[in-house]
């Protein structure tokens, strides 16, 4: 395996000295490791991954110097605009590094959601016209590798690409956790609460350990999975669930979201807002991290959701922060004319055996539908 200490030295001996993206699983040890060593201003967990490839290509104007963007491969689609009709060489033609999670990759068993992405992944970087390379755990030569890349990245002013494999960087322990408040309940109990006081409502969840663990509480109760899971499609479960509540306006519709998800696509908001369902109900689990990819930090930190919620069009805005308030916020949201916003404060952290939802996402969506349309 690939020390996270080592490949940072690679690159930094490279010249690469400014960091951005998405944490992703796969190189979550990696990010660990520049959390923990590189400054704030050198180091931007970013919004979403198209937005990554905007703060390196400025980070690139304004120094000369080449930066890295992080990413799960699905993050691929939200990157793809920017790379073309910005930092494509037929553009302005600015180089960096793409470091690139491979989910999905053919032969290796993983969730359906990262199926295609990850058999298509080397011919999407190739229709792309991106240059890369793959790594893995037992890959010799890596500085050299990771030189002539960057060298070829310089030379042809334009981003270049390292795939990298499950299973290649070694175990790295975050050291600069953000302090929380572990009197907070867990996302799990909050769950609980909010499916077993909305039981008439249509729920959208968003992707992440949310979905998983509506789903094996469905199952623990032995009720029926008529929730709709997001499994990927990250933050986009808000406008999922705007389309169900337009299209059944006499049902009451709950999107439950999280805080790296929301702020992914914070745009939705606003256009929720100006439509203003009045069966609307936005849950936000707020654990103030990207907690399924490792638990780096979001910005959620700094956002007073108060009064977003009502600069974006929202009609009421409540605060939950444990199983009482959040009991009394849900039977109150559902007295209410919509949209609604709650914000639950929970603590970061889930069970270690927290399973994956066992039905298809096909079956979910006839579940769903069925079950939408009665």
């Amino acid at each position: 395996m690939i020390k996270p200490e080592t490949f940072y030295n690679h690159l930094n001996g490279n010249g690469i000295g400014f960091f951005c993206g998405v944490p992703d699983s796969l190189l979550k040890y990696f990010c660990a490791y520049i959390f923990d060593h590189v400054k704030s201003k050198r180091h931007i967990i970013s919004a979403n991954e198209g937005n990554a490839i905007a703060l390196a290509a400025g980070y690139y104007l304004a120094t000369g110097k080449l930066g890295l963007v992080y990413m799960q491969n699905s993050g691929i689609g939200n990157a793809v605009n920017p790379l073309l009709s910005l930092v494509d060489k037929e553009v302005y033609s600015i180089p960096m590094i793409l470091l690139i999670g491979w989910r999905g990759e053919p032969g290796i068993k993983d969730e359906p959601q990262h199926i295609k992405q990850g058999r298509i992944q080397l011919s999407l970087l190739d229709n792309l016209e991106i240059p890369y390379q793959i790594i893995d755990k037992n890959t010799m030569g890596l500085e050299e590798q990771m030189k002539e890349l960057i060298d070829l990245s310089k030379k042809i002013s334009a981003p270049v690409a390292l795939v990298v494999k499950k299973g290649t960087f070694e175990e790295y322990k975050l050291e600069n956790n953000i302090k929380e408040d572990t009197q907070l309940f867990s996302r799990e109990a909050a769950l609980e609460i909010v499916l077993d006081n909305l039981q008439e409502s249509v729920i959208i969840s968003t992707t992440g350990k949310t979905s998983r663990e509506i789903f094996e509480i469905r199952e623990r109760n032995n009720a029926p999975h008529n929730d709709f899971l997001t499994v990927g499609s990250m933050g986009h479960a808000s406008s999922i669930a705007l389309g169900v509540a337009l299209g059944h306006p006499e049902k009451k519709t709950v999107c439950i979201d999280g805080d790296g998800a929301m702020i992914m696509h914070l745009g939705s908001l606003p256009v929720l807002g100006n439509i203003a369902p009045q069966n609307f109900i936005h849950i936000l689990m707020n654990n103030f991290c990207h907690e399924s990819v490792g638990g780096q930090p979001t910005a959620s930190r700094v956002i007073d959701f108060d009064k977003l919620c009502y600069a974006t069009g929202y009609k009421k805005y409540l605060l939950a922060s444990d199983e009482e308030s959040l009991r009394d916020a849900v039977l109150q949201a559902h007295k209410l004319t919509g949209p609604v916003f709650i914000e639950v404060k929970i603590r970061k952290g889930s069970r270690s055996d927290l399973g994956r939802p066992t039905i298809s996402p096909q079956n979910n969506k006839m579940n769903f539908m069925d079950y939408v349309s009665k």
